[in-house]
């Protein structure tokens, strides 16, 4: 009898361990941009490695997490917070390779653990590097549209600022809806200089084409694959959030239009 209480103890002890776990895994996983079903397998995996089935609910704001023994008898029930997070490509593709690092080399929870911690430390991006590849990209996006040599200039310096500015306020926590709208403006405002100055041909491709970096697309893509899943609610979260964003920067190019005069239509 004491040896059969000595496992029921252990076993839930180490369900709690397991759990508290992935449930800090999954959260960190979707804030940084993943699909529910990467989730769902890349935790299904971990939790099949340690000995546990796993149930998951994706919530808004939260991770809900149940882990039950291989005969599915309900072990415990953990739950984790999501954060507001910048989409990290970086932390997606590392977390679901420890997933199978997990799974190919049976490592223990602890290893798996420090793992996870190492990840989440070493995410860092260069500032500069990440600032001026985007001002490139969009530049870029500039020229797909048709923006001619001078517009593609004038992207770039208005993605510099607005995206600098957007690290900055990001940085300070705060309201992604609010930086969305002033990095609007910012970028729309050095946008418009071609219209102003009557620089280059292609002035209103430039304009248009200033604020294009701050567009939702990789949550509304995510919010269609989530659909597809039947992640629902998940998707229907996705899907507002893009859009309220995307509705904050078309505010915040129209206030820049109406500060440089430079007219609707």
């Amino acid at each position: 009898m004491t040896t059969m209480t000595t496992d029921t103890t252990h076993c839930r002890d180490t369900g709690n361990s397991t759990a508290a776990f992935l449930a800090s895994y999954a959260a960190r996983l979707i804030a940084s941009g993943a699909t529910c079903i990467r989730l769902e397998k890349n935790v299904g995996r971990l939790a099949k490695e340690f000995g546990f089935q796993a149930d998951i609910s994706v919530m808004p704001r939260h991770i809900h997490l149940s882990l039950s023994d291989p005969d599915g008898n309900h072990i415990i029930t953990a739950m984790a917070a999501v954060e507001t997070l910048p989409v990290s490509f970086n932390i997606i593709t590392r977390l679901s390779r420890l997933s199978w690092e997990v799974s190919d080399r049976h490592l223990t929870l602890d290893d798996t653990r420090l793992r996870f911690k190492a990840i989440m430390e070493s995410d860092r991006a260069h500032a500069l590097a990440t600032t001026l590849l985007v001002a490139v990209s969009n530049a870029a996006f500039c020229g797909l549209f048709g923006g001619d040599l001078t517009a593609m200039a004038i992207v770039a310096i208005a993605t510099l600022a607005g995206f600098r500015l957007k690290t900055l306020l990001t940085s300070k926590k705060v309201d992604f809806r609010v930086v969305a709208f002033l990095c609007a403006v910012v970028s729309s405002v050095l946008g418009a200089t071609g219209l102003l100055f009557q620089i280059g041909t292609t002035p209103h491709i430039a304009l248009g084409a200033s604020v294009l970096y701050l567009v939702p697309g990789i949550a509304f893509l995510n919010s269609f694959s989530d659909m597809i899943y039947r992640h629902y609610l998940f998707s229907l979260y996705r899907f507002a959030d893009a859009a309220v964003i995307t509705c904050c920067l078309s505010a915040g190019l129209c206030t820049g239009m109406a500060l440089m005069h430079t007219g609707m239509f």
